[in-house]
């Protein structure tokens, strides 16, 4: 079984003036990131805006990736969807790509019962790739219970779970039923606090921005050196904060765009940040010495 552990970076898609990809923007940001020492990527999720994306577009960013990455780190790609047929779909087209493992978010707008969860990430996992679950209720309605994650957890492809729900209990609550599962954590601001009950490391949407102190703060956790873990948290706790003053991946696009990184476009219905979070954001970035 294939071992995630430390942090993946969230990975956001940056386009041009008019809302087609930019990949030399991308590929940019991926050397970046794997210049300041991020253990993955994670593309086309939630941070990628994956639901604008067309399935062309979805799977060259996939490739594009892979192809920046080129074997230096691991890649957990999104290939997830609220149809089970659509989610098989995507991730058979990246079987043989070089992607390490797929994401796959809980079914959205489905609201599925407790059966038709297990059955449709079973279905993925059947395929052969290692599957991170991916349990995020604000964005999904719906939670993966324990019983089902307890079940999928047997299944042999089934190798980690995105933990999104704010909840540093259900991480002590898997280690009980699935000890031999990985806990990733997937909020930035409880990274620290889900490594000390267990957590392996992060899907992080800071690490867009800060990849390398987000690395250091993992590192030094899951060396048990919380005294510094503790206070790089506290550090960078206002970019935590901030990076959520309205829908993700809205304000770390925004960010970006400030640092120069990519240009902060969206694809609709996603839109620039109001006034009031850009300022938020511009204030807390130079107070931290990301930009002037």
């Amino acid at each position: 079984m294939i071992k995630l552990q430390g942090v993946y970076s969230a990975l956001v898609t940056p386009f041009n003036e008019d809302g087609s990809v930019d990949y030399g923007a991308l590929r940019a940001l991926i050397q970046w990131q794997l210049a300041e020492g991020v253990s993955g990527v994670s593309p086309v999720g939630t941070t990628g805006e994956s639901p604008t994306l067309s399935p062309a577009d979805h799977l060259k960013v996939i490739e594009a990736t892979v192809e920046a990455v080129a074997g230096k780190a691991q890649i957990i790609a999104g290939t997830g969807a609220n149809s089970t047929e659509e989610a098989i779909h995507l991730t058979k087209e990246i079987l043989g790509l070089g992607v390490d493992a797929t994401l796959q978010v809980t079914p959205y707008y489905n609201k599925p019962n407790a059966e038709g969860l297990y059955r449709h990430f079973a279905a993925v996992a059947d395929l052969g790739i290692p599957v991170v679950l991916y349990n995020v209720p604000g964005r999904s309605a719906k939670e993966i219970p324990l019983p089902v994650v307890e079940r999928l957890a047997k299944h042999p492809n089934v190798c980690a779970i995105k933990e999104a729900a704010g909840s540093v209990d259900r991480v002590s609550a898997i280690r009980q039923i699935a000890p031999g599962l990985t806990i990733l954590s997937g909020d930035d601001a409880l990274t620290l606090p889900m490594i000390a009950v267990g957590a392996q490391g992060v899907i992080s949407v800071a690490s867009n921005v800060i990849p390398r102190e987000m690395s250091q703060m993992v590192r030094a956790a899951l060396d048990g050196d919380f005294a510094q873990a503790r206070a790089l948290h506290e550090r960078w706790y206002p970019l935590f904060r901030d990076l959520f003053c309205d829908t993700n991946p809205i304000p770390v696009k925004a960010a970006l765009g400030m640092m120069g990184k990519i240009r902060p476009v969206y694809r609709l219905p996603l839109c620039p940040p109001d006034e009031r979070c850009a300022a938020i954001l511009r204030a807390t970035l130079a107070e931290l010495g990301l930009i002037k």
